[in-house]
């Protein structure tokens, strides 16, 4: 914990550094100082803390990549090469996307054995919109590029499709990671975000305006980006937890929102400036960008709505059922009882319904406790509804009180029925119990009243009994 601090503490030193020291020898001191002392700092932050070594393997993954990346800009400042070129430096920069992108995938893969169809939706969205950015200002340019060879081309080709690469792995385990995951992985994303944001502004200074290449600050900027990046991946080190948190299902946040609103806007964004400039030069590309873009946002849409489809009946299905006994509650009964006498009268068949109330439960709950209740109340319910028939509807009506519909019983079978259940009743309970017949005309709210009148009628009369109610 306490080397975390200093690391962070020595990279901030070094960041102010980077912008107050002149340009020359100690400037670039800093930049690699800082860049080898992030990929050493992953393996010290990975020191006792018992990882496996599958767990470590992301981990070392990036400490090569960062020191591969880091001996990229030896090179270009020992004149190896110059950076649109295909030389040294060029595949010493590159190689720190696929070990990135190989570690990403390990650690994707450590979160959750399955991406979620809405993580996968999400990163062909961001990439496809950041993709079209790259296709415009890089891609399509580099392959009209006229006087230079083939593998010059290819290079160039190569950075923005690296970027897009790491754009969808990162959008991937950012989503997999989940609000309540791990830390290391959010680092890890916001280390990904800055570097992305340093090629961006790259691309912006050495092909939109190229008038910005000579302004020292600027330069500054953009290394500060990497450098801030590298050392952001360094620190996440110290945390390398990687655990799965909330299964991300179809659900969106507000900073997923705004990613995926700004994705979305690129398209328009590009035609909008071009056709501000009276010169429209990538229509087909913005036109083919917005189509696969708006193509995702309707898949993501119709996620969604199946989500909300599905989430809205678990709501109902849980505002109809008892959360102790699982047991259909007072609603559900209540909602329920008036489709049973349709049925029945239908049919020409009787219908009883019957009030069962648990004797002496306050007791029972003051001298064994409320887990105790509990218990009583859930093995009860199961052994009457194993006594009980298939077609009879067993409910939850409040407390240790209970109704039961008995359809096709007359108000004898259906007494039996309830006599039945009493010598089930678990731990020596007993219970009081109402029956009343159905007479083909009532309402379901008096033929309930009646029930449980009968009910109160048996807990009078001494309790551990059924007592019919008398014909309306």
């Amino acid at each position: 914990m306490r080397g975390r601090y200093v690391y962070a503490a020595v990279v901030a030193a070094a960041l102010v550094a980077h912008f107050l020291v002149p340009e020359g020898f100690w400037d670039t001191v800093v930049q690699l100082g800082t860049c080898y002392l992030a990929a050493l700092a992953i393996p010290l932050g990975l020191h006792g803390r018992g990882l496996t070594r599958a767990e470590q393997t992301p981990w070392w993954l990036f400490a090569g990549a960062t020191a591969l990346s880091s001996t990229g800009g030896i090179a270009v400042l020992s004149n190896v090469g110059e950076l649109t070129g295909p030389d040294l430096s060029d595949y010493l920069y590159l190689s720190f996307y696929p070990m990135c992108a190989v570690a990403l995938g390990i650690m994707i893969r450590q979160l959750n054995r399955r991406v979620s169809a809405a993580a996968a939706v999400e990163a062909l969205i961001v990439t496809t919109g950041t993709g079209l950015l790259a296709w415009i200002y890089q891609i399509e340019p580099a392959l009209h590029a006229g006087g230079e060879v083939f593998a010059e081309r290819l290079t160039a080709i190569a950075y923005p499709i690296a970027d897009m690469l790491l754009v969808a792995l990162t959008v991937l385990m950012a989503r997999t990671n989940g609000p309540e995951g791990g830390v290391a992985p959010r680092w890890i994303a916001g280390a990904f975000i800055l570097y992305l944001i340093g090629d961006s502004a790259w691309v912006t200074v050495e092909h939109i305006h190229p008038e910005w290449s000579g302004d020292a600050l600027t330069g500054r900027i953009i290394d500060g980006c990497y450098l801030l990046a590298l050392s952001l991946l360094a620190l996440a080190a110290w945390r390398p937890g990687v655990r799965a948190g909330e299964t991300i299902g179809f659900r969106v946040s507000v900073p997923h929102f705004v990613l995926l609103s700004a994705a979305v806007m690129i398209a328009p964004a590009v035609l909008f400036a071009q056709t501000f400039d009276r010169q429209v030069t990538n229509g087909r590309a913005v036109a083919i960008g917005s189509t696969v873009m708006f193509a995702l946002v309707i898949i993501r849409m119709g996620g969604l709505l199946r989500q909300s489809e599905r989430t809205m009946r678990q709501v109902f299905e849980l505002s109809r059922r008892d959360a102790l006994t699982g047991l259909p509650n007072r609603r559900a009964s209540t909602d329920e009882l008036p489709r049973i006498l349709d049925q029945a009268r239908r049919d020409g068949l009787t219908l009883s319904v019957g009030m069962l109330d648990l004797d002496h439960f306050k007791d029972y709950n003051d001298r064994y406790g409320h887990p105790a209740g509990d218990r009583l109340l859930k093995e009860a319910t199961a052994a009457w509804h194993a006594a009980l028939r298939r077609s009879d509807v067993l409910a939850r009506y409040g407390g240790e009180e209970f109704i039961v519909f008995l359809p096709g019983a007359t108000l004898d079978e259906a007494t039996h029925a309830l006599d039945r259940l009493r010598p089930v009743t678990p731990h020596g309970q007993t219970f009081s119990a109402g029956i009343a017949a159905w007479d083909g005309t009532e309402s379901p709210e008096d033929l309930i009243a009646r029930a449980d009148a009968a009910l109160y009628t048996a807990k009078r009369s001494g309790r551990d009994q059924v007592c019919p109610a008398p014909a309306s």
